[in-house]
């Protein structure tokens, strides 16, 4: 691990180039998981990634330690019609999810390799990936198991707004909330 780190952002016509890397620190970082949980195998990932990437407004920023990828995170913007928050347990007040394409920013995935978990690089990420951004507000979904994750990104400013399962077989998520503007 070096001080050499530099973000590079990604755009949906870039997916070719960068997924083998997203694909690679993705099985690194959930090899456990993906041998547990047919939900987290590597396949799955990949359907998800294609169907996320293929949305305008699709972009990934990449740390990169001296070359070598150290973490990422991926977002779109919710779409008009989209089924995200049709997921809540407990459904929220109409006006909360009414989307037009531009409201929402959806985060899909953020993870860190392990030399560089605790150093910050995560927020680092997490903030360029954001920055620019032309929607009001942002969402993601943490693992119900994982409480100091959500603590983390309740540091960030986001809010816990309900859970929900996105698919049959997820586990149940925090749905998380942050305005941008």
């Amino acid at each position: 691990m070096s001080n050499d780190i530099s973000l590079v952002r990604y755009g949906n016509d870039q997916l070719a180039s960068i997924r083998p890397t997203l694909v690679s620190l993705y099985a690194e970082v959930y090899e456990m998981e993906a041998a547990e949980d047919v939900f987290f195998s590597i396949d799955r990932f990949e359907s998800r990634l294609r169907g996320h990437a293929g949305r305008p407004g699709w972009e990934a920023v990449v740390a990169f330690d001296g070359g070598e990828a150290a973490g990422y995170a991926y977002a779109s913007p919710l779409k008009a019609d989209t089924g995200w928050w049709g997921h809540m347990l407990q459904p929220l007040p109409v006006n909360d999810v009414v989307e037009t394409g531009h409201r929402t920013l959806a985060l899909f995935e953020l993870m860190i390799r392990d030399p560089w978990r605790g150093t910050g690089l995560a927020k680092q990420i997490h903030e360029a990936l954001l920055e620019g951004r032309p929607e009001e507000r942002v969402t993601l979904l943490v693992e119900k198991t994982h409480p100091k994750v959500e603590a983390l990104y309740e540091s960030w400013g986001y809010h816990n707004i309900g859970d929900q399962q996105p698919f049959p077989d997820a586990p149940i998520y925090a749905t998380m909330l942050r305005h941008l503007k």
